[in-house]
């Protein structure tokens, strides 16, 4: 028989940085009483210019010491590079029920007209098999381009934490896309990486008129309510933000964590 499960135990997300808000806020949408831990890897960062064997290596090893120590009742990997690379391993070693995050390129194959896709995420998760079979399995027929596009992710979390952003990073992702052969097609973008949607006004600019894009954040958000249906939710104490690394960068970040009501937290 399953124990009931104690209605504090919190959910908890967890990205290489503040791109898992964009999964935050959809989630929240969905489960406003849902107690949550949101963790951010910030000594890791950025996670796409890592090997996978360094990425499968710390993300297990992170969240089998916050599982420990938090006792959630659900994990949601908020990070594209994470997912694609040890969502397996991480399920294979935690008893706890493992929500991933995979390029949303089934939603994507669905919308386009001209059949010409364009995915932006990060290194690691450009050349991942798993994305490979997606392509094959949804996009049979149709065109997927690929860009690595890592100078959004530093964008997104500068934009975060109120700082300038180069207009030009946002000319060069959508350039590495429309430059390859058939780009000047593309009429759906796929945002790899969950830091992306904090950048939509630029890229949509960027791209320019009669592109839509495509991010995995709804659909995440509808999984964890499939997999916490019926679950009883009460807060025990106020939601926070849990780091693995201080620094002069977390409290620049204290006006975007107090709008999603996530209280600062001490470094894991």
């Amino acid at each position: 028989m399953t124990a009931a499960i104690n209605p504090e135990a919190p959910i908890l997300i967890f990205d290489s940085g503040v791109g898992g808000l964009t999964v935050l806020d959809a989630m929240r949408a969905l489960l406003p009483d849902a107690p949550v831990i949101y963790a951010a890897d910030n000594a890791g960062l950025p996670y796409g210019t890592k090997t996978e064997a360094q990425i499968a290596a710390r993300v297990a090893g992170l969240l089998g010491r916050m599982t420990e120590r938090f006792r959630p009742r659900l994990v949601c990997i908020a990070c594209n590079t994470a997912s694609t690379i040890a969502l397996g391993m991480v399920r294979e070693v935690l008893e706890v029920p493992i929500v991933g995050t995979v390029p949303a390129i089934k939603p994507a194959a669905a919308l386009t007209r001209t059949g010409v896709i364009g995915l932006l995420g990060t290194e690691a998760t450009i050349r991942q098999g798993y994305v490979d079979r997606l392509e094959a399995e949804f996009a049979h027929g149709k065109a997927l381009l690929r860009h690595a596009a890592p100078e959004l992710v530093a964008a997104a979390e500068a934009r975060l934490r109120g700082e300038a952003v180069d207009p030009a990073v946002f000319a060069r992702a959508a350039q590495g896309l429309r430059n390859q052969p058939g780009g000047a097609q593309i009429d759906t973008v796929v945002l790899a990486c969950t830091h992306f949607p904090l950048l939509l006004p630029e890229l949509i600019a960027a791209f320019g008129p009669g592109v839509r894009f495509v991010d995995g954040a709804d659909g995440i958000a509808r999984r964890i309510v499939f997999l916490t249906q019926g679950q009883a939710f009460a807060r025990g104490h106020e939601d926070f933000a849990l780091f693995t690394r201080d620094g002069s960068e977390i409290a620049t970040l204290g006006p975007a964590l107090t709008a999603r009501r996530l209280m600062r937290s001490a470094t894991l």
